[in-house]
């Protein structure tokens, strides 16, 4: 009989689970029942917001783990809080690592899931739940990676602190608040960030290191008119004019760029693409002005982003009547704009392309800061290919640049280097980060332990 592909991925994960040694395996177990405990928590911006009850819970493991509790705080801020816990290295002369991550989710409604959102369930070889990938099961492999460290008797030379947000996903009012508190760190590991890629056929692909974002804005577009009588129309229509202004911003694209992060990107996944996709990345990153290159990566979803900064209406409203000619029509442009460049210079370049002084532009962004890339440092990318190495040994690693956004960035805005480290590997087919049915597989785990493991053992020893 022919192995079914969820037969076989069932199988593997039992084997990654069970092959270890007795002290791995716990903290395996250890940090697949920490995801499930977290998963249970609606920790949903809001009525009924359980961030604070889940930040909670999380202290009493890692105090149970042997923290001390004064080594662990909650900090309450609106309807969240904040964790931050801090593992003091022998040498205080150095600056500490922070390891980053959020312990909130955006919302899942039940009735739209085949399984409850807030009920874990391990199926198949999978994880399921509200946070599987995006990203309790991070944040519960990095905390049991750290209580196992501990029970071994790891002493780090270099402090260690982990900090994980109440409100990522929302107006990250407590990532601000917490890069504002560890400014002076040495840098911080984002393991909601970085990852890798597993092949529809199960096969680990390549590994990237998060090194930089795009920075996310919204634009407010605005037309206004007199308006009058539908019977008596006019030359002049507010939702024609801006209309009109939509179309040649939807038509425009924004020069090229390339950075040593994307660079580094391109030609690292360049052979595991198709000949065409393939031959593009490799001639972007050759040229980022071949015309040829860029036609072939803008015309792929995967790929426009990586390209430069791209502007997409994705709201629209107009008119306040049916019998009436529109007094004011708005829309929002959402960009993800390429590091290093302004929001201010990019609103700019979407006036004088809608060509319209008609049509007035306003930054509604909320809950976003312009950063520049972080630089490659050299100890941070030898610990994670050593890292990396100990679990898959024949995946390689490269840069990578962010079109979403993460708490990374206000580590950057002051002064911190970030990077995103996650050991998780994902099928893009079952990538459902912020969509329905969300689930991770769990042969993850025990490899996400020893990868944690050997990345924070040679950082701060």
């Amino acid at each position: 009989m022919k192995m079914t592909s969820k037969l076989k991925l069932f199988l593997a994960c039992t084997a990654a689970m069970t092959a270890l040694p007795a002290q791995a395996q716990t903290a395996a177990d250890n940090g697949l029942a920490i995801a499930k405990k977290m998963i249970a928590f609606r920790s949903v911006r809001g009525p009924g917001n359980q961030t604070p009850q889940l930040a909670a819970y999380l202290k009493s493991v890692l105090v149970g783990g042997g923290f001390a509790a004064s080594d662990v705080t909650v900090t309450p801020v609106d309807d969240t809080a904040y964790l931050i816990a801090t593992w003091k290295g022998s040498d205080a002369a150095l600056k500490p690592i922070v390891l980053s991550g959020h312990i909130d989710v955006v919302e899942a409604k039940p009735a739209d899931w085949q399984r409850d959102p807030f009920t874990p369930v391990v199926e198949n070889g999978y994880l399921y739940g509200r946070g599987a990938t995006d990203m309790k099961l991070d944040a519960a492999l990095a905390i049991a990676t750290l209580l196992d460290m501990k029970k071994a008797g790891f002493a780090p030379r270099r402090g260690i602190v982990l900090a994980l947000s109440g409100d990522e996903e929302t107006v990250m009012k407590t990532s601000s608040l917490i890069a504002g508190t560890l400014k002076n760190a040495e840098m911080a590991l984002n393991i909601d960030g970085g990852g890798g890629l597993y092949a529809e056929n199960g096969k680990a692909e390549y590994f990237t290191i998060g090194a930089a974002e795009k920075t996310y804005a919204d634009f407010q577009l605005t037309v206004t008119n007199p308006g009058g009588h539908s019977s008596a129309p006019r030359k002049v229509n507010a939702i024609n004019e801006l209309s009109a202004a939509l179309v040649r911003i939807g038509n425009y694209r924004f020069a090229p760029q390339l950075s040593p992060i994307t660079k580094g990107y391109f030609e690292g996944v360049a052979p595991r693409q198709t000949p065409a996709i393939g031959s593009a990345m490799r001639a972007f990153a050759a040229n980022p002005k071949d015309q040829a290159a860029i036609e072939t990566l803008a015309a792929n979803p995967g790929y426009v982003g990586q390209i430069g900064t791209t502007c997409v209406t994705t709201m629209i409203s107009g008119g306040h009547a049916l019998n009436a000619l529109p007094q004011r029509a708005t829309a929002n442009i959402n960009c993800r704009i390429f590091p290093g460049v302004k929001p201010a210079t990019v609103m700019a370049e979407l006036a004088k392309v809608a060509a319209d002084p008609g049509v007035t532009f306003n930054d509604v962004t909320e809950g976003s800061n312009p950063t520049d890339a972080s630089p490659l440092r050299a100890d941070l990318t030898d610990a994670v290919k050593t890292a990396m190495g100990k679990i898959r040994p024949s995946v390689p690693v490269f840069p990578s640049m962010s079109a979403g956004a993460s708490d990374s960035m206000w580590y950057r805005s002051v002064g911190v280097p970030s990077y995103g480290v996650s050991p998780t590997f994902i099928k893009q087919s079952d990538d459902f980060s912020h969509g329905l049915n969300e689930r991770t597989p769990i042969d993850n785990i025990p490899l996400a332990i020893t990868y944690y493991r050997s990345l924070l053992t040679d950082l701060t020893r």
